[in-house]
């Protein structure tokens, strides 16, 4: 049997849409349910529902044989797994974002709200700037706001939510979107999943 991870919401079933492409018959994933485990309808194959941030570690810890996840949260995650394919679908970008002049303005200390402190100090440690990382998990965009931070590192989709609120972006750091990943062992050992990837490289 293989077993996959998959983020809940948006890439779920934009996965489901595409291993379904692959010839899977995923019913049971397309119910409405709370159950976290499901099958497809040969039986063959597992998945679990998990938080995004926990698929890295499902992957690389061997309970799941692959799984789909986001650039970003592969980043920030830094596992022992394979990145395979670029899935094309959850594009987005990690962004430095702020008031227009935040960057200019602030201190010898740049203040800087985000979850992704491991992205963000690799970034501003290339540029040599001395940083203090405030550490949020939601409404990231409203730190520069109330004056929390001078500026946030977080992932920008349409920029509506930004410009709604008077803020832009200053600078891109990379570009994300859904990346398959693969445990390392699974991939050497079980053909089963290596016809699939095939199967999934030739459907993108």
């Amino acid at each position: 049997m293989i077993t996959v991870a998959l983020a809940k919401g948006r890439l779920a079933q934009k996965a489901t849409e595409l291993l379904e492409k692959c010839g899977l018959q995923l019913d049971e994933l397309k119910t409405d349910t709370r159950k976290l485990v499901l099958y497809d309808n040969s039986g063959e194959y597992k998945f679990v529902f998990v938080k995004p941030s926990d698929v890295p570690t499902y992957v690389e810890r061997g309970v799941a044989d692959f799984g789909v996840v986001g650039k970003d949260t592969l980043l920030e995650a830094d596992k022992d797994i394979y990145e395979m394919l670029d899935l094309g679908f959850g594009k987005c970008r990690m962004c430095v974002c702020g008031y227009k002049d935040s960057l200019k303005n602030a201190g010898g200390i740049l203040r800087i709200g985000t979850k992704y402190d491991k992205i963000t100090k690799e970034y501003f440690g290339r540029q040599g700037k001395t940083i203090d990382i405030i550490k949020l998990h939601g409404s990231i965009e409203l730190a520069p706001i109330i004056g929390l931070s001078d500026v946030i590192v977080d992932i920008v989709e349409s920029g509506k939510t930004l410009e709604a609120n008077g803020l832009c972006v200053l600078e891109e750091i990379c570009s994300c979107s859904a990346r398959l990943v693969v445990n390392t062992v699974s991939l050497k050992t079980k053909k089963t999943l290596l016809d699939l990837i095939e199967k999934i490289r030739t459907v993108i």
